[in-house]
């Protein structure tokens, strides 16, 4: 439980957040402008993070670190590749006015990500090795691997800045010479409840329109089986139809067919006609 040290009383959750934000915010933007060389997104990605621990606070207030989650997220935001994507950030910002800052920067941005972020945590912020591994989600072997080669990349363009002890004063310098300000923490808190707002509408109407295409999709669907017709197909083989002459309409029979008819009706009532032989 946060407490207040002037009161000896626990803070409320905005107030605990607002000590927190108020504590870690500033050196947060700082260390962000050097992952990214942009001044923007590195206070987008400080707020971000922010707004996310707003929003899962209890979790947060509950960790061994808040600073250190917040940390995390906000160098996630910042390394994220679809910010080249994004129209305000496809130019390069103006760089440091001092040309050794300018060149310490340049120097950091042709670097890998995970190895840019590995020298930070490690050589600015101060983290120990296993912290910086923990953070990069990596193991120590992989971390010390990378904090070296990221020296020595850093070293072949800057030999002056070959002892870490300098470019430790050289990174906090060019940190706090660009004199960056976070936001206050009141509009912060707003737009993390504002987004968890319509995160929860999203998620309700996502939820609705489930609910709607199943219930339609159980209403018009069929309750038997119905055997599918067959499409039609060319038959081969078959002779062509003979052309019969047209059948007249049927009428009357003429007297003549009338008799004949009834010739052989009387014959077929008498039986057969037998034949008899001749004799000669």
């Amino acid at each position: 439980m946060v407490t207040n040290l002037t009161q000896d009383q626990p803070l409320t959750p905005p107030q605990a957040f607002d000590a927190l934000y108020a504590f870690c915010a500033p050196a947060l933007v700082r260390q962000t402008y050097l992952l990214t060389g942009r001044r923007e997104l590195a206070r987008e990605a400080v707020e971000r993070a922010f707004q996310l621990a707003w929003q899962r606070w209890p979790e947060v207030a509950r960790d061994r670190d808040p600073g250190g989650w917040v940390r995390a997220v906000a160098y996630d935001c910042a390394l994220s590749p679809w910010h080249r994507f994004r129209p305000r950030y496809r130019h390069a910002e103006p760089p440091p006015a001092d040309p050794a800052d300018r060149a310490l920067l340049h120097a950091l941005l042709q670097l890998p990500p995970s190895y840019r972020r590995t020298l930070v945590l490690y050589d600015g912020v101060g983290l120990d090795l296993p912290e910086t591994a923990a953070e990069t989600e990596a193991s120590t072997p992989a971390a010390a691997h990378r904090l070296t080669h990221a020296r020595e990349a850093v070293a072949a363009r800057l030999p002056e800045l070959t002892d870490p002890g300098e470019l430790h004063r050289r990174l906090l310098g060019l940190a706090s010479a660009e004199r960056l300000r976070a936001a206050r923490p009141e509009p912060v808190r707003r737009e993390g409840e504002r987004r968890n707002v319509l995160w929860t509408r999203a998620a309700i109407a996502f939820t609705g329109t489930i609910v709607g295409a199943t219930t339609l999709t159980l209403w018009t669907a069929p309750t038997h089986f119905e055997a599918p017709i067959a499409p039609a197909q060319a038959v081969e083989g078959v002779p062509p139809v003979a052309v019969l002459p047209p059948v007249g309409v049927m009428g009357p029979l003429p007297p003549r067919e009338q008799a004949r008819r009834a010739k052989v009706r009387r014959a077929a009532a008498g039986g057969p006609e037998r034949l008899a032989p001749e004799l000669r």
